[in-house]
């Protein structure tokens, strides 16, 4: 399923990851999923900041490339990429896997 996202122009890794951490499925080369639970605190500590809401996406531009986290259930989509500026094209790709 989400292997189909390779296809995307730019698109370098994606991994859906559990609430616990574990990867539930992955495709294309590796980026270090650690993000995922580090991103987890971060949303979960802003939420609290501001009352609470549902959390889209959060994009981390890292030195290895930008990272865009997603919320799926509660698992989370990391898709690795090669720029922010294709930021729009993999937003577009993950939601519609996604719905």
């Amino acid at each position: 399923m989400i292997s189909q996202l390779l296809e995307v122009r730019g698109i370098r890794h994606v991994a859906l990851i559990d609430a616990a951490g574990g990867i539930v499925s992955s495709a294309g080369g590796g980026s270090d999923i650690s993000v995922v639970q580090a991103g987890r605190a971060v949303v979960t500590s802003l939420q609290a900041a501001l009352g609470g809401g549902e959390w889209q996406d959060l994009l981390l531009d890292l030195d290895g490339g930008p990272v865009l986290l997603t919320p799926h259930g509660d698992q989370v989509l990391l898709t690795a990429f090669d720029e922010v500026a294709s930021l729009g094209r993999v937003r577009f790709a993950v939601r519609r896997l996604l719905h």
